[in-house]
């Protein structure tokens, strides 16, 4: 699997963690317990800190990224879809990142949240709402059947 040090900085995995041979994890990175990284994947930690929670899914052709001046955190529990791109944002627990989303610098999606396909989130979402579209907007709140938590065979 393409893991690589970058300097000093080695990404640090989970020995529960599945990391894809065809992902690529670079720098400054922490994989949690039984999260997965699948193909095409990137987490490039070269000048700030990501951090993946536990039990989280990085999907197929995911970017993670960061600056020297704000870090990227995934929470426990999450799913980052398909194509998806996440740079110097918190995506907090039992969230999920739908298929082709833009997270941006210094948006927050809080806990339980959902972003919708192909979204662009540049600003907080608060915490079990449904959010779509560029521009972004909340649609609806998160049933208690769409929480993350009820979807393990999922993950």
């Amino acid at each position: 699997m393409p893991v690589y040090a970058l300097g000093a900085s080695v990404p640090d995995i989970a020995p529960s963690a599945f990391v894809h041979p065809e992902a690529t994890v670079i720098g400054n990175v922490t994989i949690g317990e039984e999260s997965t990284i699948w193909p095409q994947a990137v987490l490039r930690g070269d000048y700030g800190k990501i951090v993946v929670g536990a039990r989280t899914s990085i999907q197929d052709g995911a970017v993670i990224h960061c600056t020297a001046e704000l870090d990227a955190f995934i929470g426990d529990d999450c799913v980052v879809g398909h194509l998806a791109h996440l740079e110097c944002c918190v995506i907090e627990d039992g969230s999920l990142v739908g298929t082709g989303s833009v997270v941006l610098h210094r948006a927050r999606v809080r806990s339980g949240a959902l972003v919708g396909a192909a979204a662009l989130v540049r600003t907080d979402v608060a915490a079990r709402t449904v959010v779509v579209g560029n521009p972004l907007r909340v649609i609806r709140e998160v049933r208690d059947d769409e929480l993350l938590s009820n979807w393990e065979d999922q993950r």
